[in-house]
């Protein structure tokens, strides 16, 4: 994970590509899916569908949508692994975007 491009330019690259991302948040590395990326509410924020934790989360469950305060994220990297792209339209009902940087297709 130790890619000297920013996370922003990170972000926006695994969306574009469709690649999975790991991502150090409150703590914990986890393995994603980026879907979204921009403001909602007024933070930048990352909306994720998340695969798995590292090391593998027992107390909980490990996977399913997650929306990410991106000034959170710790570190980032761009996995050489990738994606089919869009899980659906219902999650993007969800959230209103002020500003969306990228959206994976």
């Amino acid at each position: 994970m130790g890619n000297p491009e920013s996370i922003d330019e990170q972000l926006r690259h695994a969306i574009e590509n469709r690649q999975l991302i790991e991502v150090s948040y409150n703590g914990k590395r986890r393995v994603v899916e980026p879907h979204d990326y921009g403001v909602h509410k007024g933070v930048e924020k990352l909306l994720v569908y998340q695969l798995r934790s590292l090391p593998p989360a027992s107390d909980r469950q490990a996977t399913g949508w997650r929306l990410l305060d991106v000034s959170k994220i710790q570190s980032c990297g761009v996995l050489n692994e990738s994606f089919r792209g869009s899980r659906g339209q219902a999650h993007r009902n969800h959230l209103k975007w002020e500003i969306l940087y990228a959206r994976v297709s």
